[in-house]
């Protein structure tokens, strides 16, 4: 049936919220929001603050499309209001987003799926500051936010250990640090697209991510074939493994030198950015959807018991 001769579902865009990630959030909405409009969709733009359950009733939207990030957004806390007021919604349901947002159980998970990840474990943060809880090189990062919110490098050669800022909470992840290039693959429902090569002057951080020229997207990637298959393989396991739905997002690790065994999964993300310099939308429109149809088949494919 041709679009124009059925009724198009009203569509509520959740954005901002209150996680550290708001800003992202409200980009990535707004572009969303734009996007279903240019599909036809009658849309309504919902800033998520504590008044959201009021405003989902004011608005009567058939279908909820998530673009929040970071928590509650993106770590169950949203996905269940929505189950419980039977709201069909995008991406991924209670327990993979809460599984994927949870850094180390995500691990856990991946171990037991038999895909290859890095030593790691939680610890105190005062622990951590008053010396090593592993051999250098690792990383320091909290356990359940996303974006490279508060991420430290200790080096081989560090003097001691890192003094993490106040903002960081009281538990944190420290993993031992992978070496080499930073791939990603996005899911969407049940096929992996293709594998990006991140390229920045330093770190893979927040400012890197979102800011204009803040990192260079290599697409596709110039892989060996067997790492090009084994980032498509391992991305579609992980996004099965955590029971996400919808659209995905993995990220690698690879150390040339190691061929395939140093390639490694960082973190899967279930709720990943949709702004004008997101990886998703570059990698679709390189397999031939544009952004308009990638944001009108995640609407397509929401549902509540996700």
């Amino acid at each position: 049936m041709s679009k124009s001769s059925r009724a198009l579902p009203k569509v509520a865009v959740l954005m901002g919220g209150p996680s550290a990630e708001r800003e992202v959030s409200l980009s990535s909405g707004r572009e969303c929001a734009a996007a279903l409009r240019g599909e036809g969709f009658e849309v309504v733009e919902v800033d998520a603050g504590r008044d959201l359950h009021a405003r989902l009733a004011e608005a009567k939207p058939d279908v909820v499309f998530n673009a929040l990030h970071g928590r509650w957004g993106e770590d169950g806390c949203v996905q269940g209001l929505l189950e419980w007021l039977g709201l069909p919604y995008t991406h991924s349901g209670v327990l993979a987003s809460a599984l994927a947002m949870d850094k180390q159980r995500s691990k856990e998970v991946y171990r037991a799926a038999g895909l290859p990840v890095v030593d790691s474990g939680l610890f105190a943060k005062k622990d951590v500051t008053a010396g090593h809880v592993m051999a250098p090189p690792y990383v320091v990062k909290p356990n359940n936010e996303g974006s490279s919110v508060g991420i430290y490098i200790v080096h081989e050669a560090a003097n001691g250990p890192p003094q993490l800022s106040q903002e960081m909470p009281q538990q944190v992840m420290v993993e031992t640090y992978a070496p080499g290039r930073e791939l990603t693959t996005t899911v969407i429902g049940d096929r992996a697209l293709t594998v990006t090569d991140i390229l920045t002057d330093g770190w893979y951080d927040y400012d890197a991510k979102y800011k204009p020229g803040g990192s260079r997207h290599v697409l596709p990637a110039d892989l060996p074939r067997e790492i090009h298959d084994l980032c498509l393989e391992y991305a579609l396991k992980a996004h099965e493994a955590l029971g996400c739905r919808g659209v995905s997002r993995t990220d690698f690790r690879w150390d040339e030198a190691r061929g395939a065994s140093g390639l490694v999964l960082l973190e899967t993300n279930t709720q990943p950015g949709m702004t004008p310099t997101s990886l998703v939308p570059e990698q679709a429109a390189h397999c031939g959807m544009t952004f308009g149809q990638l944001c009108a088949w995640m609407v397509e494919d929401a549902s509540c018991n996700r």
